[in-house]
């Protein structure tokens, strides 16, 4: 498989773990604090960190971190609205926008 897809399939796992991990913290809060979703979500974190420690080990860091939270955002914005059903403002799916505007623009600047 190609270098660049295996990469990017990294970055994207990372996301999809950092994004799980705030669903699942968000789904636990206000709970006992020794609850499922609290500890399902430290553990989501725990081997997300590790999918980014191996793109950090191929990448920048002034072009891994805003991607990968810039990306994190996004989704985590998405899912609330749809998992959660959080009410998303115009400003924030603007700001959205211009957050992935300006990570493709790093990502453009890597190649």
């Amino acid at each position: 498989m190609n270098n660049s897809i295996v990469f990017s399939l990294l970055i994207l796992t990372t996301v999809a773990l950092n994004t799980l991990a705030q669903n699942l913290l968000k789904l636990g809060a206000g709970q006992n604090p020794l609850n499922i979703y609290l500890l399902g979500g430290i553990c989501t974190y725990g081997v997300s960190t590790i999918f980014y420690v191996v793109v950090l080990g191929k990448l920048n860091l002034s072009v891994a971190y805003p991607i990968v939270i810039g990306l994190t955002i996004t989704a985590t914005m998405i899912t609330g609205a749809v998992v959660l059903r959080e009410k998303i403002l115009i400003s924030q799916w603007l700001g959205a926008g211009l957050m992935l505007s300006g990570i493709w623009a790093i990502a453009l600047g890597k190649h």
